[in-house]
């Protein structure tokens, strides 16, 4: 036995920081979570103890937080109505198909008894963490780092357990206001955004249909704010970091459009993008969670969602799937001072805003609607504020410029059309008014000279009311400015008026309205050789009021006396005059006699 060697006892796997199994209670979790999907007391007793981050399983997460929102949104709770909810977000495999619900419901504790669980919970968690920070420790003795180091995270961790384990209010003591401080704040001089559209922290809405290029606009806008460029006319300010997230553009669409506007890789700024991110619904706690770290990793000051409803996971129509994702992603963005914009699409009544539920604009600060009216000029006009800070609307002019097949680097432009182009106070801000029929047709570039037809075309093409009256007098008026000596009626007027636009077409889109030889604009051909002309009006057969007599019908036979109408069965006969003005009856005066 003397030469048999002899092993040095080594410590049990059990032992060993970095091999020991994790601590967890799936028993306690599993009633715990089977008896909050009964009673919404029984959530709120477990949510005084424990957070979803103290539950071990995914699949007991995703309930906990399924749970919560129901709640929050007044819903009834029972299994199968959870299962229902999860079901709308197609996340029914993190439940295995929907069984461990079942399974959870069929073994399930008094309401009363929640609470007693979740401490159980919340104590194996805490020792899930002191195991955590063990294997930081270790790990870090075994790269070799000093004593001071291994004190600091030490520290950092108890820091952490003592904020997460007291009731000390401190960080929700922070949202008192401070009167003093508060009140010597002036709000009237707050520096908006590039663009005037909102303000540091504010949430918008920008609205418009599948034709409108509100990507486009919004895609340039965000790359101007990042790089401290001008947009709309406004003053350079420093860079804005903005981060866009975009689930409905292809990264091909995309590239075309930046190289467009001049972007390049060196120039993007502050702008990060992420394309199709794999972020969880923002109508949920997770996505919530997931588009913050996001931003705050981006260190944006402003998010984009392009499009808004390609972000959620409930119904489009309900106003809960809304009140959600204001509760889970909009309020943690506006209590961090981060702005937000979503972009979203007409209904199919464009007059009552974007579709689905009205409580889509009822927590944001301004509601947008983008319009195309045709030529390259939009509309971008504000329907609905909270502050009422900035302009309400604007009139903007698309450019865009060619090489051939692609289109030119920095040739895409977005610019705010000034007032020679087209007034925006008085009368001629208002749709309906002769004033705003002139004023559109002269931003349009519509000829003075254009008649009835060409004027009401072009009004129809850009949805512009006017009343036939209304557009008579506007034309009148129109061409009335061309015998006027002194005035320039022609299209140069103004340096705006001259550039490209593009209405129907722009980058990352497919043409589907080319520029033919002879368009004023895209879209419109002018009056030409064989252009059949406008009919004339046919005078009123009642005269015009002040005396003027019946206008005669060429056709019918005239008396040569008095040279009016005769009676046609007279006529028949072979007389050509009246009667009463024939010599040879009497009637008639005789000549006056000769000299």
């Amino acid at each position: 036995m003397e030469h048999v060697r002899h092993r040095t006892p080594h410590a049990p796997a059990d032992e060993d920081p970095l091999t020991r199994p994790t601590p967890r209670d799936v028993e306690a979790e599993a009633l715990m979570t089977g008896v909050i999907m009964f009673s919404a007391q029984a959530y709120a007793d477990c949510a005084e103890i424990i957070t979803r981050d103290d539950i071990y399983l995914p699949a007991h997460q995703l309930i906990w937080d399924t749970v919560g929102g129901m709640i929050a949104s007044g819903r009834d709770l029972h299994p199968v109505t959870v299962k229902a909810e999860i079901g709308k977000t197609k996340r029914l495999r993190g439940v295995d198909g929907g069984r461990l619900i079942d399974a959870l419901s069929r073994e399930t504790i008094t309401a009363s008894m929640a609470g007693a669980f979740a401490e159980q919970v919340a104590n194996t968690a805490r020792l899930r963490r002191h195991q955590e920070h063990a294997t930081r420790v270790h790990a870090a003795v075994l790269r070799g780092e000093q004593a001071d180091v291994l004190d600091q995270m030490h520290a950092e961790f108890q820091r952490t357990e003592t904020a997460r384990t007291t009731a000390d209010p401190g960080h929700l003591t922070t949202a008192l206001l401070d009167w003093p401080s508060f009140f010597a704040t002036d709000f009237d001089t707050v520096q908006l955004l590039p663009g005037r559209l909102l303000a540091p922290g504010q949430q918008i809405t920008l609205i418009g249909d599948g034709k409108a290029g509100k990507s486009l606009f919004t895609q340039e806008w965000c790359w101007r704010m990042a790089t401290g460029q001008s947009f709309l006319g406004d003053k350079p300010q420093d860079p804005i970091p903005v981060l866009y997230v975009d689930a409905e553009n292809g990264q091909e669409q995309i590239q075309e459009r930046f190289r467009s506007y001049g972007a390049g890789p060196e120039t993007m700024g502050l702008l990060r993008y992420a394309s199709f991110p794999h972020i969880r619904p923002l109508d949920t706690a997770a996505g919530g969670a997931d588009l913050l770290a996001l931003a705050q990793t981006a260190g944006a000051q402003v998010v984009v969602l392009d499009t808004v409803s390609r972000f959620i996971s409930g119904e489009e129509n309900s106003s809960d799937t809304w009140l959600a994702l204001y509760r889970h992603t909009l309020l943690p963005l506006k209590r961090a001072g981060i702005a937000s914009v979503r972009l979203d699409h007409f209904g199919k009544d464009s007059t009552r805003g974007g579709r689905g539920s009205s409580a889509k604009t009822q927590d944001v600060d301004h509601v947008w609607e983008l319009s195309g009216q045709g030529g390259g000029t939009l509309v971008l006009k504000r329907t609905h504020t909270r502050t009422g800070i900035g302009a309400d609307h604007f009139t903007i002019l698309r450019r865009a410029l060619r090489d051939g097949d692609a289109w030119r680097a920095g040739g895409t432009q977005h610019v705010l059309m000034t007032w020679e182009d087209e007034p925006t106070s008085g009368l001629a801000a208002v749709p309906g008014t002769v004033e705003h029929i002139v004023a559109s047709l002269d931003a349009a570039g519509i000829p003075d000279g254009a008649g009835n037809r060409v004027v009401r075309q072009a009004l129809a093409e850009r949805q512009i009311p006017g009343g036939s009256d209304k557009i008579a007098e506007a034309v009148r008026r129109r061409k009335a400015r061309t015998e006027m000596p002194g005035i320039d009626v022609s299209g140069n007027r103004s340096a705006d008026r001259s550039g490209p636009r593009f209405p129907e077409t722009f980058p990352g889109t497919h043409p589907g309205t080319e520029e033919t030889p002879g368009q004023t604009f895209p879209g419109n051909v002018p009056e030409r050789s064989g252009t059949p002309p406008v009919p004339t009006v046919p005078p009123s057969k009642r005269g015009n009021g002040r005396g003027t007599p019946e206008q005669v019908h060429p056709e019918k036979p005239l008396c040569t006396v008095c040279e009016t109408t005769l009676d046609p069965d007279w006529a028949s006969r072979g007389h050509d005059t009246h009667i009463g003005c024939d010599p040879t009856t009497g009637s008639y005066p005789p000549p006056e006699p000769g000299p």
